[in-house]
């Protein structure tokens, strides 16, 4: 038999899919699953992206692109830039992805070389430190706490950067808290003077605040974006990254000899996205508005801790260190007993355990219904 590598041996699994796929165990068996673990939007992609891609389809846009992405996408993600944030960016600083996880490992690929080091904040999304590691490069975690909204400090970076760092990485609006970064905290991050790579997939879902683009304070970053989230469009598989020029011609030999091309129907797909779906975004936002003022309250009436309520993305992480000592555990014994998935804060890093994340990816009817099951579950433990 061949020989696994250490690094396919030592990649953990992604704990949210074990729930996920426990869930659809139980539900071969019959059983009704409420959905609160996985952050994927349950709208259908808006009509006049699915008729771009027909359009696409029609006119025989089926071939390799660019490896960089089509001229019209990528000028469009420019404009898009512009008109939200006021920041000009050169369409040649843009490579289209096929989704931001092929974004992330591309700029790590051509960022980080063995033994180097990069910050990131305890809790974060699972990948940010498996990709790291996967590169040979080492996470640098820094702590941060729940009643400061989980949220990165400039002089907690400083404290962690040492010779072999390369960069720091953030997301606001955040995964698994749902929190956002203040101009302030960001503008003090760049001002450290250390290549950020900033995470903005969540953009477009903000309620009741503005979220700030990391380009608005320092031309020294990278940043990931797509359309899985804001578009409903998870399976179209489409991303983009706006680099430093120095960096755009290794990305693009990465690109060309891990991916080739983003999808051709899916870029023309997100042309009409940018520039045709503003009142889809708008409709399934406030959607997601009501779910989430609902859930914060429910949660907390059923005694959860939540010190700082999310204004992002789709998700609310809870404080349950009152019920479990291990959120691994806990989820599981939820999903078995109650028939609810949530997600265990361990997954998430060492500072989330104890903690439960929800997801409001899911109708206002289900969530009622998972919330109440919860519910009940608590007055029998």
């Amino acid at each position: 038999m061949s020989r696994i590598t250490k690094r396919g041996k030592e990649i953990p699994s992604f704990i949210v899919m074990d729930v996920l796929e426990r869930a659809h165990e139980l539900e071969k068996q019959g059983r009704n699953i409420i959905h609160l673990e996985i952050g994927e939007p349950d709208f259908k992609t808006p009509r006049c992206i699915c008729d771009a891609a027909q359009e696409a389809m029609d006119k025989g846009e089926t071939h390799y692109t660019h490896s960089l992405g089509i001229t019209e996408l990528r000028e469009a993600i420019s404009e898009h830039y512009d008109k939200k944030y006021g920041i000009s960016v050169d369409p040649s600083q843009i490579v289209v992805t096929s989704g931001t996880s092929p974004a992330l490992f591309m700029i790590f690929a051509s960022l980080l070389e063995q033994d180097d080091e990069i910050i990131m904040a305890d809790p974060h999304y699972p990948c940010y430190p498996n990709f790291a590691r996967f590169m040979g490069a080492r996470p640098i975690f820094v702590d941060t706490s729940e009643e400061d909204g989980f949220q990165l400090k400039a002089r907690d970076i400083k404290a962690k950067v040492g010779p072999k760092t390369r960069a720091v990485l953030i997301n606001s609006p955040a995964n698994p808290t749902g929190n956002l970064l203040s101009e302030k905290r960001m503008r003090n991050i760049a001002d450290l003077g250390i290549p950020v790579i900033s995470d903005e997939i969540y953009h477009g879902l903000v309620y009741g605040q503005r979220e700030r683009s990391i380009l608005e304070f320092t031309e020294n970053a990278f940043v990931l974006n797509g359309f899985s989230k804001i578009y409903a469009m998870t399976g179209w598989r489409l991303g983009y990254i706006i680099a430093p020029r120095d960096f755009m011609h290794p990305l693009q030999k990465v690109h060309q000899n891990f991916f080739i091309s983003a999808s051709s129907i899916s870029q023309w797909a997100g042309v009409a996205a940018l520039k045709n779906a503003e009142s889809d975004v708008e409709k399934m936002k406030e959607t997601y508005d009501k779910r989430r003022r609902y859930m914060t309250g429910r949660l907390k009436d059923l005694g959860f801790g939540l010190s700082v309520e999310p204004r992002g993305a789709f998700y609310i992480l809870v404080n349950a260190k009152h019920l479990s000592s291990s959120s691994y555990e806990l989820a599981f014994d939820i999903l078995e007993k109650a028939g609810v998935g949530v997600t265990p804060g361990i997954d998430f890093g060492r500072n989330a355990e104890g903690y439960l994340r929800f997801s409001y990816a899911n109708s206002l009817d289900n969530i009622k219904e998972g919330l109440n099951r919860l519910e009940a579950y608590l007055n029998k433990s």
